[in-house]
């Protein structure tokens, strides 16, 4: 699994995440070594909402590495040109939001994680994608996933997931929202998981991420 704060590791205890948006009936699966616990270097968990921010004084903005162990991830930040098309000439605006994406990225390796060439070949198991991030209000669209089955030469593709959710602007921050899905009979050849995720952050007034939780890659093998 990928998880939101820390590299890979085998987990095996043969359970499935209570939460998981794309839970198969247990009966007709069997678990693969491949499975990470999700958790936060933050110690954010998708059982409790996101914590409130504190806008007095307004949250300065420190580095993502600075708030954790994000060891195994790829860490970069995308700024985002600012909208002045609407705004009418001599007028003068005193505070114009900001915003930029914060972008996290792994690339997996299936064979070091105790998957083998001939059961990813023959067997194709499912792999299971599941995520959670914040529905911060701070824009219709806060968040987006990206992830891509490769093969040996980690180039070619033989599947691809894109989601860029949009979300609803009214009403107070609701917790957490999950994404999910399944790549089925992708074909023979995969060796690699890429895992991005982008999250939205805004400047105004002081800095307000959209946080992301409890990331998870798993592969489920069929009976």
């Amino acid at each position: 699994m990928v998880s939101a704060g820390q590299g890979p590791g085998i987990y095996t205890e043969p359970q499935y995440p209570q939460r998981h948006a794309a839970q198969p009936p247990s009966a007709s699966v069997v678990p693969c070594p491949l499975h990470w616990p999700g958790s936060s270097p933050a110690g954010l968990s998708t059982t409790q909402p996101p914590p409130q921010e504190v806008f007095d004084p307004p949250p300065e903005k420190k580095p993502l590495e600075t708030l954790g162990n994000f060891s195994g991830w790829q860490i970069s930040s995308e700024e985002i040109p600012v909208d002045r098309s609407n705004i009418p000439p001599g007028v003068v605006v005193c505070y114009l939001p900001v915003y930029s994406w914060c972008v996290k990225e792994q690339l997996l390796d299936l064979c070091s994680e105790g998957l083998w060439p001939e059961l990813l070949d023959s067997y194709q198991p499912d792999i299971y994608v599941l995520d959670w991030y914040e529905d911060s209000k701070l824009h219709k669209q806060v968040y987006e996933l990206h992830v891509k089955l490769l093969a040996e030469d980690k180039k070619t593709i033989l599947a691809q997931l894109d989601l860029t959710p949009e979300n609803d602007m009214s009403g107070e921050p609701k917790g957490w929202n999950a994404v999910s899905h399944i790549f089925k009979s992708y074909g023979p050849g995969l060796r690699y998981v890429h895992f991005l995720h982008k999250s939205k952050d805004l400047s105004v007034l002081g800095f307000h991420r959209t946080r992301v939780a409890d990331s998870t890659l798993f592969a489920q093998l069929q009976d």
